[in-house]
This record gives structure tokens, C-alpha cells and sequence, in this order.
């Protein structure tokens, strides 16, 4: 059964989204919403991200063909390989594997920096100058980490496509404008429109958690490493559950 405790936590939760969308939807006047939080947040999440995201979409985009090419006998089936490309990585590993780096990296920095904030004070100051703490901190967050997590899985998907066109070479002596051709040939309006979808609400996601838990934190420091674990733990759990669900729509709208 649900506990009071649980009840009043999600509650607070759909408050907070709410007190959130307001502050969003009248973000042209809303001289809280700060760009230059915007843009640190972008920096922090996207730009200093790009060495690991490089590596995980080079390595995931050469096993791809690796393995593909194994499994299908002869390279004469190679557009079976970027079926495979285009349905495991573009549809789906790059942004979940994008995802669990933002939340890895980000979403505990977003919730550890806030919840020290609460404990320091520091975001009852903001209040007392007659500043909107959520317009300020929450939503200038959550505009930063889902234009960084957008240009992030975008930026995966081209670098693991190049990672398999290299290693691609290593069986056959393919020129890149014949592998793109094969690869664009795959590639569908749908799964870019997937692909954009889910980096969107994952970005959401991982800052509306990141952040509410972090303006959760009362005036005790113990409670900051406990809302960062929560925040991370439901994040990942958010973010499988919505993939799930978009994959499942455009699975069945196809």
C-alpha cells in the first residue's frame, strides 16, 4: 500500500512540474530565467561530455559492424549491417547511452549543487531579492541539459556511424559515399523523428528529477548524497520506462 509519506512526495513532485511549466510557458518574460545559467549548463552537460560520448560511439558503432559483419556471411549482405546500425544504435542505444552519461555526470552535479545551495542557504537569499528560484535555477537548468542532451545524441549518432564506416574498412575496402548511400538508404524520417523524441523527454526527465530533488534537500548536509542516489536510481528508471513507450508508439503507428 502507499504510505502518506509517498503520497505527499509525489505530490510535491507534480507541484513542482507544475510551478515549473508555469515558470516555462512565460519564459519570454521571465527575466529569471537566466541565459548565462543556460549556457553553463550546456557547456557543463554537452561540451566537456563530448571525449566520453566520442568514445562510447566509436566503440558501439565499430562493434556494430564488427558483429555484423560476422554474423552475415560475406559482405554481399552488408545492408543487413546498417539495418542493424540504424535500428540499434540511431533507434536506440544513443540515446539511452547519451542519457546515462547526462545522468551520470550531470544530473548528480545538478541535484548535489542544489541541494548544498539549500543547505548553505543560498537559494533563500534568491527568494528573499524577490527571484524566482525555479525560474532561475530549475528551468534555466532543464532548457541547458535538453539542448545538450539533443545536440549530444545527435552528435553520437555521427560519430558511431563514421566509427562503423572505419571498421567497416577493415573487411572491405568501401569508399564512405557508398556507405552513407547504404546508410541513408535505411535510415528513415521515423527513426530521426524517434531519435529527437526521446532525446527531448529524456533531457526533461533527468532535469525535472535532478533539480526537484535537489531543491528537496532541507538544511541538513546528509540529506544531499541521499536525494543525489534517488535522483540518479529514478532517472534511469524514467528514462528505460519512457523509451519503452515511445518505441512501442512509433512501433505501433508504423
Amino acid at each position: 500500500m502507499t504510505t502518506k509519506s509517498e503520497k505527499k512526495s509525489a505530490m510535491g513532485f507534480f507541484l513542482f512540474i507544475a510551478a515549473t511549466l508555469e515558470e516555462t510557458f512565460r519564459v519570454k518574460s521571465n527575466r529569471h530565467v537566466s541565459s548565462m545559467v543556460v549556457l553553463r549548463q550546456i557547456l557543463f552537460t554537452g561540451y566537456e561530455a563530448l571525449p566520453l560520448i566520442s568514445f562510447l560511439a566509436l566503440a558501439i558503432g565499430g562493434l556494430v559492424i564488427l558483429q555484423g559483419t560476422n554474423l552475415l556471411t560475406g559482405f554481399g549482405q552488408g545492408i543487413w549491417v546498417h539495418v542493424i546500425l540504424v535500428t540499434v544504435v540511431v533507434n536506440e542505444l544513443s540515446g539511452i547511452l547519451t542519457a546515462l552519461v547526462v545522468v551520470a555526470r550531470s544530473g548528480t552535479a545538478i541535484s548535489t549543487e542544489l541541494g548544498n545551495m539549500r543547505v548553505r542557504r543560498e537559494i533563500d537569499l534568491i527568494e528573499s531579492f524577490g527571484i524566482s528560484p525555479i525560474g532561475y535555477l530549475v528551468v534555466s537548468r532543464i532548457f541547458g541539459v535538453v539542448i545538450a542532451m539533443l545536440i549530444l545524441t545527435l552528435y553520437f549518432n555521427l560519430v558511431a556511424v563514421l566509427g562503423g564506416w572505419l571498421f567497416s574498412r577493415l573487411f572491405n575496402p568501401l569508399e564512405f559515399r557508398a556507405f552513407m548511400n547504404d546508410f541513408l538508404s535505411v535510415l528513415k524520417i521515423s527513426h530521426v523523428v524517434s531519435g529527437i523524441l526521446k532525446s527531448i523527454c529524456f533531457g526533461v526527465i533527468i532535469s525535472l528529477v535532478s533539480t526537484y530533488h535537489g531543491m528537496q534537500v532541507g538544511h541538513a548536509s546528509t540529506e544531499v548524497p541521499q536525494r543525489t542516489i534517488k535522483a540518479v536510481v529514478i532517472s534511469i528508471f524514467a528514462v528505460v520506462l519512457t523509451d519503452m513507450l515511445i518505441t512501442w508508439l512509433f512501433w505501433v503507428l508504423s
